[in-house]
Order: C-alpha cells, then sequence, then structure tokens
C-alpha cells in the first residue's frame, strides 16, 4: 500500500497546482433532467476543481428538476468539496434543481428566473402515496435544512420549497401562505429582509456579471462538459463485479492456453472498461490503471521471465489488488490517502463476491477445460511445428503411462520434460509446474502426453 501510496503521490503531481489567487473558476451546465448520469458528471467536475485548486465552482442552472436520489447526491458531493460553490439560475431551478441550488454557498438568479417548488412526486408528475411522502418528505426537509445551515441560507425557505403546509414569515412579513408550495422569482429571492437577501445574493445578467459580483477576480474560466460516457458509467459501476470476475477468468484462461487470443482480449477489455467507468464516474484517477498496469507487469515477469524470484509476484498482486479497490473508493482530493472503512466497505465487497466467484469458476475450468477439444487444439497448435513431418515414428519418442521424469522447462501448462534421456514435449492438467520439479505421465493420446506433479 505504501508504494501505491507514493506511486499516486508522484503521479498526482502532474496535475497543476493553483492557488487561491491564481486558481480557474470551473463552470459546469445543468441543463438537463437531474439524473444519476448528471450526479457523476458533477462529481467528477468537483474532483477536478478541487484537484486543481479552482477558487470557484460555479453551476450553470436551468433544469425543471428530475431524481430526488440523484439531487441528495448531488447536495452531499458539494457540500464535501473545499471550493467555493455557487449556482447561477439563468432560468429556472425547479424541484431537484432547487434544492442542489440550496447546497452551493451562493446563489444568483437572472432577472427572470424562478426557483423552488421541490415537493417530491412520482415520476409520472404524480403525488406520492401517504406513508411514502411522509417518508421521502422528511428525508429531504432534513437535509435541506442541512444544506441550509452549513451555506448561510434560511433553512425554513428549503422547507417552504418542500412542504405544502410550512407557511414562511419573515418577521411580520408573511412570504408564502402554508396552502402552496413556494418558489421565488429573482426579485423575491434577492429582496432584502433586515439587510440580508431573502436567498439570492443578486441578480446578474450573465455568468460574467456573477464572476463580478461575487468578487472572483479575473481567473481563467474553465468550462467542463459532460463527455457523453456519464451514463454508460452508471451501469458500469453498477455492473464492477462482473467486469472484475470477467477479467479475471479470461486474465486465468489466457496463462492456460499458449500464446495471445480471445481470453486476454476479453480481459483486457473487461479491466479497460472496469477502470474507464469508474474514472468518468468520478471515483478514480488514471494513476489507479497505471498502478494495475504496473502489478500486471510484475506478476507477469514473475510468471514467464524470471519464475521463483517470488517477491516482484506478490508486489506486483499487493498493487493489483490495491488499484481495483482503490478504484472504487469515493474519495475527494481533500480528503487523507488511506480510505475509512465506510468508504472500503462497498469496493471490498464489490472485489470479494469477484474473487470467489472467479476462484469457483477456475475450479472449474480448470478440472475440465484441458479435456476439451478447444484446448487441445490451441496446445497442439503451440506444440506442433509446422513443415515436413517427422522422420522418425512419433510413438517411439513418447514414454509410457506412469513414467516418472523432472520436467526441464516451467509449464505453463505445456513445455518439455525429461524421461531418463528422452526430452519430450509435455502438457499439465492445467496447473503451472516449475522447471525441475518431478513429474508423472497419466495420459498418453498419439503425440499428445499429459503429466501431473509427482
Amino acid at each position: 500500500m505504501k508504494l501505491l501510496h507514493y506511486l499516486c503521490m508522484l503521479l498526482s503531481l502532474s496535475v497543476p497546482a493553483w492557488s487561491a489567487e491564481a486558481g480557474r473558476i470551473v463552470v459546469v451546465p445543468l441543463r438537463t433532467d437531474v439524473s444519476q448520469a448528471q450526479f457523476y458528471f458533477v462529481r467528477r467536475a468537483l474532483k477536478t476543481a478541487e484537484r486543481e485548486g479552482a477558487r470557484a465552482f460555479i453551476i450553470d442552472m436551468s433544469t425543471y428538476g428530475g431524481d430526488a436520489k440523484a439531487a441528495i447526491n448531488t447536495m452531499d458531493a458539494l457540500l464535501k468539496t473545499n471550493v467555493p460553490t455557487f449556482t447561477f439560475v439563468d432560468d429556472k431551478a425547479i424541484s431537484a434543481g432547487a434544492l442542489i441550488a440550496i447546497a452551493t454557498k451562493k446563489i444568483y438568479m437572472a432577472p427572470s428566473a424562478v426557483i423552488g417548488a421541490a415537493a417530491p412526486v412520482t415520476s409520472g408528475g404524480a403525488d406520492l402515496p401517504q406513508t411514502m411522502a411522509d417518508k421521502v418528505v422528511s428525508t429531504l426537509s432534513a437535509m435541506a435544512r442541512a444544506a441550509c445551515q452549513q451555506n448561510g441560507h434560511n433553512p425554513e425557505i428549503a422547507e417552504a420549497f418542500i412542504q405544502k403546509e410550512k407557511e414562511l414569515k419573515i418577521g411580520d412579513v408573511v412570504i408564502d401562505k402554508s396552502d402552496s408550495l413556494l418558489t421565488l422569482s429573482a426579485q423575491e429571492a434577492a429582496h432584502l429582509y433586515d439587510g440580508k437577501p431573502l436567498l439570492a445574493a443578486g441578480i446578474a445578467n450573465s455568468l460574467d456579471e456573477v464572476i463580478a459580483a461575487a468578487d472572483l477576480g479575473h481567473g481563467e474560466v474553465h468550462r467542463i462538459e459532460p463527455t457523453g460516457f456519464e451514463r454508460l458509467a452508471l451501469w458500469i459501476t453498477a455492473a464492477a463485479p462482473l467486469l472484475l470476475l470477467g477479467g479475471i477468468i479470461g486474465g486465468y484462461i489466457e496463462f492456460k492456453i499458449p500464446g495471445f487470443g480471445i481470453a486476454g482480449l476479453i480481459s483486457i477489455i473487461c479491466f479497460t472498461l472496469f477502470f474507464l467507468g469508474h474514472y468518468v464516474a468520478g471515483l478514480a484517477g488514471w494513476e489507479t490503471a497505471v498502478c494495475f498496469a504496473l502489478g500486471v507487469a510484475l506478476v507477469v515477469g514473475e510468471l514467464v521471465v524470471h519464475p521463483g524470484t517470488i517477491l516482484p509476484g506478490l508486489v506486483g498482486a499487493a498493487l493489483i489488488v490495491c488499484a481495483l479497490l482503490y478504484a472504487m473508493v469515493d474519495r475527494w482530493p481533500s480528503q487523507p490517502f488511506w480510505p475509512t472503512q465506510e468508504m472500503l466497505l462497498r469496493p471490498l465487497m464489490n472485489l470479494a463476491l469477484a474473487i470467489v466467484a472467479a476462484i469457483l469458476i477456475g475450479y472449474a475450468l480448470a478440472s475440465y477445460l484441458p479435456r476439451t477439444s478447444f484446448y487441445r487444439r490451441f496446445v497442439l497448435a503451440a506444440e506442433l511445428p509446422h513443415g515436413a513431418a517427422l522422420e522418425r515414428d512419433p510413438a517411439a519418442l513418447l514414454v509410457a503411462h506412469g513414467t516418472e521424469g523432472v520436467a526441464r522447462t516451467m509449464l505453463r501448462p505445456s513445455g518439455k520434460a525429461e524421461f531418463g534421456a528422452r526430452l519430450v514435449d509435455v502438457v499439465s492438467r492445467g496447473d503451472f509446474i516449475e522447471a525441475g520439479a518431478p513429474v508423472r505421465v497419466i495420459l498418453v493420446e498419439g503425440a499428445r502426453v499429459v503429466v501431473e506433479p509427482a
């Protein structure tokens, strides 16, 4: 883990570090329905802004709302970051959009913009059943109050956005009666009561005016757009155990069959999708993929280039496991490198599920794969040379069932073994056998000799 820590720190040095005075102003659009894919995009952009030391993070918002769960996740992300957050409502922030807006430090609105009406409804727009509505309203109200308190907004405004029965009063002035959801125009939201705006910090016609009104200086404005892969990332992160299983099993089969084939390609595709999906979802950086590739290189080197040295293989295996776990951890740049138990729980469950399934499937493949014509075709194709037939009868080169000898090359699973003075091409039942290990012939089929450790 320490080696992974140092590698990640070294790779992170390639990301420019911006001071609070010189940092960029990061702007992200939220102009579609609020969704889980949209949350992945916002989280990725927030982490990018935090790594770069951005001076501000501005959401350019125009939305009718969307998924309540995605809105809650987005609120959590906005409340976690240490970058100052702003919302510019240049048209509307309705329902889930209003909840996301109050999770930012300051809200600015275009002259014709509106915000509010955040009561939860079904996907079709109908009211929720009473029991369900009570639970959801209670949860959203609690989260919205906490967000307002953290950002200096009036918590009663958030409750009036969500609850019809909530009457909103500032002093003796009734802002909203208890028979409707609160929706504010820009002028109402920016109106001063006792010298303090009701909700919006000001009215602005453009992002440039927001930047000037918020006194953010003249830093570079960096607009981050959705990549188009966020929706794909939703499915990839959900399918993480299956991708891990496909990658592990594909790699296992590739090592069992000489040469490079379909199994190896499937393994590469599965692991690439795994890391790509978690990167797009804002969970992992590219350093995890680099550490994984380094770990694979060390393990392959241990098995093929310098077998028996042990240490490179152990280090490589540790890097692989740590990279796979760390790719699934939702860690923010401002948090300590070492993840907490809560952060590790889901990644550990995903990895454990994939490893257990891979062991069971690998055992089944080790037992049955060598008996299949598919496996024999690949092994024989690697062992039999092209060209003219042998001048001697091949049977004269073979040995009898039960003969014991010594492996002269590592069997992966094919190689050479010596029986007396004879050097014979052999294949194991799927196990790797080190050079110099005693072996015993268990099957002779024509030119094919199958052995096991003696």
